[in-house]
């Protein structure tokens, strides 16, 4: 019986570390479907550093912002890689925003699956996705990554910068929530190694 209850109270224990060890994955899944994946899996930017943080290696976490857009807006070197989902096309102009207009980057699954290889990774591994706001190209890199394998793959909701607050008094700001708003570490120097460049 003591021995038992020793075992039982040990495997508790472990639970228990095990539970403090792992990160809090628990943003909700966003209201409109577009926003939605087929892992139904959702971090916000804090999230997304207690995940990196807890796993560090073991998990890939991808910048797929354009490098250009990285370039202006801010970075973390807490991210392994930036593979653009979406790139700015100079050449071609979008009449309708006003913006050069963005392409697809055909490469895009194939990079992160490299990234994955180069880290010593299988598709099993969690694969973290983290965009500008979380909603234009969050979901939709991971729905490029669907049909190949990859068991776990997370978008970070409220992506780097986070939501805009149209009542500023300065203009529109995003200054809600995301990555940068959340006291994680950032800044404007770009890591040489981990940034895409276009023909590199």
């Amino acid at each position: 019986m003591i021995r038992s209850r020793r075992q039982a109270l040990a495997a508790l224990a472990a639970g228990m570390l095990v539970a403090a060890a792992a990160p809090a994955a628990a943003a909700p899944a966003p209201v409109n479907p577009d926003g939605q994946t087929p892992w139904g899996l959702y971090l916000t930017g804090r999230e997304a550093f207690e995940m990196k943080s807890a796993e560090g290696p073991k998990a890939l976490f991808v910048d797929v912002r354009d490098p250009v857009e990285i370039m202006f807006t801010g970075f973390t070197d807490v991210v392994d890689v930036n593979i653009p989902f979406l790139l700015s096309d100079p050449g071609a102009w979008n009449d309708a925003k006003s913006v050069f207009l963005m392409r697809r980057n055909p490469g895009f699954a194939d990079s992160v699956e490299a990234a994955l290889a180069r880290q010593g990774l299988g598709k099993s591994a969690p694969v973290i996705l983290m965009c500008r706001s979380g909603g234009e190209r969050g979901a939709p890199s991971a729905k490029a990554l669907d049909g190949r394998g990859f068991e776990r793959v997370y978008v970070v909701v409220d992506g780097f910068e986070g939501d805009t607050l149209k009542d500023h008094p300065n203009g529109p700001w995003r200054l809600n929530n995301g990555w940068k708003n959340s006291g994680l570490p950032w800044g404007y120097k770009l890591n040489r190694e981990k940034m895409f460049v276009r023909g590199g």
